[in-house]
């Protein structure tokens, strides 16, 4: 009986150690486990979802495209590689891409949008999407957000159409848009500039409440805009359609004047100002796409400009003429409607600063 308790004893001891030996083979024994991925969801506008730069996402011809024209080389995609290639704190990231071109503030998280992509549109037109904050699944378990929005609000496209309008037939220095918007009245619509301002400021505020509160514990990073157009207008060939001269069915060549590109330039300028402003305040991180975008506006030459003008180089798929309110916007020479937003080099300089602040904001501070 001695024996065979004795090997009994020593049989269990044996177990024991080849247990231990394997749990220090581990770190953390049996019971550590990989870490959760991060939980990253991306909303935004056109300057987010990317629209002409890579390939469409989802694909062409794929029953899931919903109108939004993301694409494979927009900046969240790039980001998504970086943070693949080194995780931060060697925990993965799931993104969640749920940016929609032409989407607005409001669109964010309290209103659905029907997206206006122009390729492949179904008959009757695309159907409507759910506001970007349900169809991301913003949660208590969602880590980090960032969001690109506020342009579309203003909104900036609609603005710069009516400068090319009013810029007709006038001298270089002039200032007719400008003048328009800064007194408000029935020529545009009514809203004054500053109206604006202040109604975007309004609208921001209360869409990073409503993100703070779908999902609580996540660092939330908002992303500004890149200097879409030049302080100094008189760097803008108002002849050339590759920078912000137009050629409008019926109506010639149009284009902004000097003067008011200037202007323009200070409008993006103020939007991102309220961005930053409204982010602080809610306790969020902005990232600053404009100071390292000098010099890379859509008036720069081929290979130095990191946004395209109202015509420019694009995959095949996008059209080279667009309906932009009453007005039939026409490029030629095989040069595609970029319509003044980034291409491959505008999202690379985005990503790597949106990369660095996601990577921040995953980054324990210490106390």
């Amino acid at each position: 009986m001695f024996h065979l308790k004795t090997s009994f004893v020593r049989r269990a001891a044996l177990g024991a150690l080849a247990a231990l030996t394997l749990a220090a083979a581990v770190p953390g024994g049996a019971a550590a486990a990989a870490p959760e991925p991060v939980q990253w969801a991306a909303l935004g506008d056109s300057y987010t979802s990317g629209v002409f730069v890579g390939d469409p996402s989802p694909a062409l011809g794929s029953t899931d495209r919903d109108g939004c024209d993301r694409s494979t080389g927009a900046y969240p995609n790039l980001v998504a590689a970086g943070l693949a290639a080194t995780p931060p704190g060697g925990r993965a990231v799931t993104l969640t891409d749920v940016s929609c071109g032409a989407a607005t503030i409001a669109e964010i998280a309290s209103a659905r949008q029907t997206p206006i992509s122009p390729v492949e549109p179904p008959e009757g037109g695309w159907p409507g999407v759910a506001e970007q904050v349900r169809r991301a699944g913003l949660g208590a378990r969602t880590d980090v957000v960032t969001i690109g929005i506020g342009g579309n609000s203003l909104p900036f496209g609609k603005m710069f159409t009516s400068c090319l309008l009013l810029g007709f037939g006038q001298a270089d220095d002039a200032t007719p848009c400008r003048d328009a918007y800064e007194g408000g009245g029935p020529v545009l619509d009514q809203e004054s500039i500053h109206d604006k301002y202040d109604r975007v400021t309004r609208e921001y505020a209360r869409m990073l409440r409503a993100v703070r509160q779908a999902a609580p514990h996540a660092r939330i990073i908002t992303v500004g805009y890149p200097t879409i157009v030049p302080e100094d207008g008189t760097s803008c060939d108002r002849r050339d359609t590759h920078e912000l001269a137009v050629d409008v069915e019926g109506a010639g060549r149009l284009a902004a004047t000097h003067g008011d590109v200037a202007w323009l330039h200070e409008v993006n300028t103020h939007l991102n100002s309220i961005i930053e402003a409204i982010t602080e305040l809610s306790d969020g991180t902005f990232v600053d796409t404009a100071t390292g975008s000098v010099g890379h506006d859509a008036c720069q030459p081929k290979g130095a400009k990191w946004v395209e003008g109202v015509c420019g180089e694009a995959g095949p798929y996008w059209p080279s003429g667009l309906a932009v309110g009453f007005l039939a916007l026409k490029c030629s020479d095989g040069d595609r409607a970029t319509l003044v937003h980034p291409n491959a080099a505008g999202h690379r300089h985005t990503a790597a600063r949106v990369e660095a602040a996601v990577r921040a904001a995953l980054t324990p501070t210490s106390t």
